[in-house]
This record gives structure tokens, sequence and C-alpha cells, in this order.
């Protein structure tokens, strides 16, 4: 039986969002899973778990970050939506395959319009995403633009959405003169964020740049993405927002994201440690500070030094230290430290980050604790069974938990004791509700069984 007309009529797949971590990155994963599988699915208590202890009802919910994503996510895949506003705690998310829509294009909803957290907004059918950018009759890339009005956390929008973009083929409208042909639709796509680039309890514009994209690269098998940060967001001291640029090389129709291992870590050769802070003798006393804790825990090691930036600000002081081993992987631990800068703070700040990436590296894994859990995604979505060594006496964080349970209840794929995962192959282009699967009972039985 076909699972399509199934997927699009029957109710959608329920996911609670207080379960395990309950926070974004629960909306995040499933978002991205709906939004390429086009399955519905209806998210409530969305960042329960991230309440004020005060008031249950005075935070969780849909923040400005989170919002952004949905709303792009929304227009890229013409979803109907409902619960689509800011703090919203609940959200149904229902995208349309490309063949259904009016007019075959990627559309963008109106982000001015505000939504009635219980009115159904109608699938938007009149706006692209992707504005092509030509030179001459030449189309050279495709932009889409995100913009926060708060230092939201740049990083995290992006991988919300990163999925969708390297997985969907994303077909634009063009001049008649152009001379734009079918391949010309695989260019490369260009995102421009504003918001937080170094941002509390989120990934930094440094370790999104030095581990988690080269490690996508190199390790997961990923097209090239390239990093330009145009201007430095904080939320930390005054608030400021930035803006970053991503150019990313999707994948080509047809193609599958090959199965991966993550193993044989090898030694550690050299470490770059990258540093913000309030002044240049700041940035000088922290660089002495880690080079004094890394040789004693990794004496004559080769140390570099790829970001050195005084953050103008004494409640600006970013301390990012990752280890690259001979095998080509990448661990890092940071902190960003948001008190008022004094004397006993280098010291501090340089112990606690070295010795946090001693306690990454000593378990032998080939991951630290931030790239594990962002690595569910694309063993969820790849080829064949693919395996992340994360160490011999390393637990899954509650965040690699969380994102393994929303894979498993929204794609039914299992992850195994060790963390090896059967993904579901999905191929560029695919219109995955058109696979052959279980009757609608069956597959209901299996989500609450996950739920469970």
């Amino acid at each position: 039986m076909s699972v399509q007309p199934f997927l699009q009529h029957a109710n959608p797949i329920e996911i609670d969002g207080s379960t395990l971590e309950g926070g974004g990155q629960l909306l995040r994963v499933a978002l991205s899973f709906s939004a390429l599988t086009y399955s519905p699915v209806h998210i409530t208590n969305i960042r329960a778990n991230r309440a004020s202890k005060a008031s249950k009802k005075s935070a969780g919910g849909l923040k400005p970050a989170h919002l952004a994503a949905v709303k792009w996510l929304a227009g890229a895949t013409a979803a109907e939506t409902q619960g689509m506003v800011n703090m919203s705690r609940d959200l149904v998310f229902r995208p349309k395959p490309i063949y259904l829509r009016d007019d075959g294009l990627d559309h963008q909803a109106n982000t001015n319009q505000q939504q009635h957290p219980d009115q159904i907004k109608a699938a938007p059918e009149t706006m692209q995403i992707w504005n092509p950018v030509f030179e001459g009759d030449r189309l050279i890339r495709k932009e889409t633009h995100i913009a926060l009005n708060t230092p939201g956390s740049v990083c995290l929008i992006l991988q919300a959405i990163l999925p969708y973009i390297l997985f969907s083929v994303s077909p634009i409208a063009t001049p008649a003169s152009s001379s734009v042909s079918d391949k010309d639709t695989n260019v490369l796509l260009r995102v421009v964020i504003k918001g937080g680039t170094n941002v509390s309890m989120s990934p930094s514009i440094e370790y999104f740049s030095q581990v988690f994209i080269p490690m996508l690269v190199k390790k997961v098998g990923l097209p090239p993405i390239k990093v330009k940060l145009i201007k430095r967001g904080w939320s930390s001291g005054r608030a400021d927002i930035g803006s970053v640029s991503f150019d990313i090389t999707p994948l080509v129709k047809g193609a599958r994201l090959p199965t991966f291992s993550f193993s044989d870590r090898g030694e550690v050769v050299r470490v770059h440690v990258s540093i913000l802070a309030p002044d240049t003798h700041a940035i000088n006393a922290l660089k002495d500070e880690v080079t004094a804790r890394l040789l004693e825990f990794i004496p004559n090691i080769d140390i570099l030094f790829p970001v050195k930036e005084i953050s103008m600000h004494s409640r600006r002081l970013y301390l990012l230290v990752v280890a690259e081993t001979a095998n080509g992987y990448r661990l890092g631990r940071d902190c960003l430290y948001e008190s008022k800068f004094n004397s006993t703070t280098v010291k501090g700040v340089a112990t606690r980050v070295v010795q946090e990436l001693q306690q990454e590296l000593h378990h032998g894994g080939c991951v630290d604790e931030y790239l594990h859990d962002q690595l569910v995604v694309f063993q969820a979505l790849a080829q064949s069974k693919s395996t992340v060594d994360s160490g011999s006496d390393a637990l899954a964080s509650l965040h690699t938990k969380t994102a393994r349970w929303v894979a498993e209840t929204v794609l039914g794929v299992t992850f195994e004791d060790d963390g090896a995962c059967e993904g579901i192959g999905l191929e560029v282009g695919e219109e995955f509700q058109s696979r052959k699967t279980e009757k609608p009972e069956k597959l209901e039985e299996k989500v609450e069984q996950l739920n469970l």
C-alpha cells in the first residue's frame, strides 16, 4: 500500500515536546524530518523543560529564533500550519509535496503576518523562498535570507534547516531570456542569517566552523560548506545582532548520503585555540594560561591560534579549544563567560575548558558531547548502517537520546545500543510518501510503542 494518501490525510504524528531534553533541539529535529519526508507532525509542550521554575507558563514555547526556522521551513515546503506564533507551545506542521503545490515552486511564508494560535494558516503559494542571482544570463547561485531582531543563535537556525537544504530539490522561476537548464538547479545555495554568533547555551560560529562543518564534510561525506562571518553577534554585554553567510553545495538529485563510520580516532596532533576577550591584555593572558594548561596535559603539542579578537566589552569572553587528531577528527570544548571580567577569570576559564577537553579525549571516542547529537539526523537519513564511536565509557547525552527518540518516532529507524543506525537512505528529490510501507494501523502501533 502506498503511504502517500495515508500521510497526506491522516492525523499528524504526535510528538510530546517535553520528552527527555524537552528543549529546542527536539523541535528542530522533528521539523527537519517532517519537511524532508512530508510527514505532518503535531508538537505539543514545546520547550516545556525550558520553562522557569517560578512559572511553567512564563517560559518555554517558540522564541524568535525557533519561529524563524519554523517559518522558513513552512515557506520552503508550502506547509499548512497551526500555532506558528511567538511563544506558542503547540504547533501543527503539514508540509506539502512539490507535486501537490499550485506551481511547483518553493515558497516563502509572509513573516510579517502574525497567526493566531488557533488559526489554521493555509499553505503559502505565492512567493519564492530562493532568489536567483545571475551574471548575465548565467545562474551563479540562489540566496535566502533570515533576519532576527534579537541575537538568537544563527547556528541553531542553520542546524534546523540544513538537512532540508542538502536533501531537497529547489526549483526556481527564472527570466524567460535566461539559459538555465535542469542541471543548473543544483547551483550553490547561499543562506544569510542575522542573529547571534556567540550566544549562551548554543554552539558558537567558531565551533560550527572548526568542528561541526569540517566533520560533516570530511567524515560524513557532505559537499563543501563555506562559512563567512560578516558581523559578530552577542547575547552577553550589550546585545548585538550579527550576520553570517553559509555557502552550501547541495547533494545532487537522485543521490543518497552513503553510510559513514566515525572510528579509530588516532592521536592528537595539534590543538586550535580561539580567544575572544575584552582587550589585548586579556587575550594574551588567556593565551598564556591555556598554553600552560595544554602543555601540562599534552607535552610538546603543536598549538595554533586561528582566532584572537577583541570583544570590546568586559562581559564578553569566549574560549574554544579544539583537538585535531592524526585521522582527521576534531573534538572541542568551549566557554562563553558572561560575568564581568576580573583577575581570576583567566585561570578559571582556561582550566575549565582544558579539563573538559581532557575528559572528552579520555573516553577514546571520535566525537565530543556536542557533535554527537548533531550527527543523529544524518545517521537516520543515510543509506545503510552508520556508526559513531563516542568512546568506551561515554554515555549518550540527553540531547543525543532526544534526537534518537525523534528519529525513531518520525522515521521509524532504530538505534542500537552502540549508537549504530540503519538509515532510511533518503534520495535527493524523492517523494518519500510514495515508498511502500506498512499499513497505517501498523505504523500507528509502532509510533505508539516508540512514544512509550
